[in-house]
């Protein structure tokens, strides 16, 4: 069953890469097959697991390329598929019919609700948890339940987690993960650490023993230095802790070393300090790190820039209230005049409920130097009725038909900051291309 699991696979993969097509179909498929397919897997070396509800793509993906810097045969679902048939599809067609990893170095990216259907069955070394907020409550339910069903499929797991030092609920699975070693990761307070915050704030009480949590500081969110007001639980000791934050520069230091982050905003600079955590535990060089970070590409949606002639476009990824703060605050500091085009979706992937936009503070874009909001998409009603409430006094209006509002936004010659939702994410890219000739 096994060799045929894998030959099915491998067959199906082939023939839909000869239609230009790829996806998670042969997984599927090499699944059926064999139910048990992931435990009959032989891996040589490290095999890495990145989840989270921020930032897994990224840093799964400058993990891919620290591995190859020092040297390492790497294998990763790079592309981002990261459901249990996209993660078999990726091992099973970079595998031998014996079953045999062929790389010394394995690093997936995994959806949160499909931990416990990876973890368990193959030999993870390192798992990676970036973070937990609120994201697709229509999917993934409240985020106690997701947490949940990752810490039921711990109590057995005996390799390294490596954990957000700065995020409660990353840190409490160290409670229940009795036979693993713990790495952590995080920052030290700066200057734009705060001591009170109205953003959505899920790590509210103690996983431990109930009790409300004190902060001593916010970074973002949640995330931030934290302990219990009646036990021990706290934010513990990091073995890898950025400080010297600078986020006009993009900079920090670890360990009295300089680097700079590839990406806009704090919440990226986490995913920074888990590459440095890998590094460290594998004795991987500075050297290699500062090049993964000089050469890691934009990933599409993440401050992703267009220019042609005397336009200019900037495209935005927000899919939950945690990560489009980020974004608003990125939006925020550019205080040049400014057109913003916001395509609200609700589709299965985005997430069929929308009332997270009511937890985003897209008051901080109701600038002065904002001269006009386009709302578009199968939400875009909703949207403007959000934008409306939050008192935003320039024109704003609502576009049926997603080109049009992308060519309306650039005919205005101002900077275009675009802000899509999961499912119009691409839509969006390819009208921002149409319309500016790229």
């Amino acid at each position: 069953m096994k060799t045929l699991s894998i030959l099915s696979t491998k067959l199906s993969a082939w023939g839909l890469h000869l239609i230009g097509r790829g996806g998670s179909m042969p997984g599927s498929i090499g699944c059926k097959v064999d139910k048990n397919i992931l435990t009959k897997l032989k891996f040589n070396g490290p095999v890495i697991l990145v989840t989270g509800t921020n930032g897994k793509t990224s840093t799964a993906n400058m993990i891919t390329d620290l591995f190859q810097n020092a040297g390492y045969n790497v294998i990763s679902n790079r592309k981002g598929d990261n459901l249990k048939a996209g993660i078999v599809t990726t091992l099973l067609t970079n595998c031998k019919l014996n079953g045999e990893i062929k790389a010394n170095a394995v690093v997936l990216e995994c959806d949160e609700l499909n931990v416990r259907h990876i973890l368990p069955f193959i030999p993870v070394t390192d798992f990676v948890v970036n973070n937990f907020f609120r994201d697709q409550l229509d999917r993934a339910r409240e985020m106690e339940q997701l947490i949940d069903s990752i810490e039921k499929v711990l109590p057995d797991y005996k390799g390294r987690l490596i954990l957000n030092a700065n995020d409660p609920n990353v840190v409490r699975l160290n409670l229940v993960a009795k036979n693993a070693t713990c790495s952590y990761f995080g920052m030290d307070e700066n200057k734009y650490s705060v001591t009170t915050t109205k953003e959505a704030s899920e790590g509210k009480f103690c996983p431990k023993c109930g009790a409300r949590l004190e902060y001593s500081y916010y970074q973002y969110s949640h995330i931030g230095k934290f302990h219990c007001s009646k036990c021990d639980f706290k934010t513990p000791e990091m073995d890898v802790c950025l400080k010297n934050i600078d986020l006009d520069q993009e900079t920090f230091t670890s360990d009295k070393v300089s680097f700079k982050s590839p990406y806009e905003g704090m919440y990226s600079m986490y995913n920074c300090a888990v590459v440095l955590n890998i590094a460290k535990n594998y004795g991987i060089s500075v050297d290699c790190v500062k090049s993964v970070f000089s050469h890691a590409p934009q990933p599409a949606g993440r401050n992703e820039t267009f220019k042609s002639n005397d336009q200019t476009c900037i495209l935005n990824l927000v899919k939950n209230p945690t990560g489009a703060n980020e974004v608003m605050k990125v939006i925020e500091k550019d205080d040049s005049n400014k057109t913003i085009v916001i395509v609200l979706n609700d589709r299965e992937q985005d997430g069929t409920d929308v009332s997270w936009i009511y937890d985003t503070f897209f008051e901080k874009i109701m600038k002065d130097s904002t001269k006009e909001i386009i709302c578009t998409g199968l939400r875009a009603n909703d949207m403007a009725l959000r934008i409306y409430y939050g008192g935003y006094k320039g024109p704003l209006s609502v576009v049926d038909t997603l080109d049009i509002a992308i060519k309306a936004a650039l005919a205005t010659k101002r900077t275009t900051y675009a802000i899509a939702t999961y499912t119009a994410l691409l839509p969006t890219r390819n009208a921002i291309k149409k319309e500016m000739g790229l």
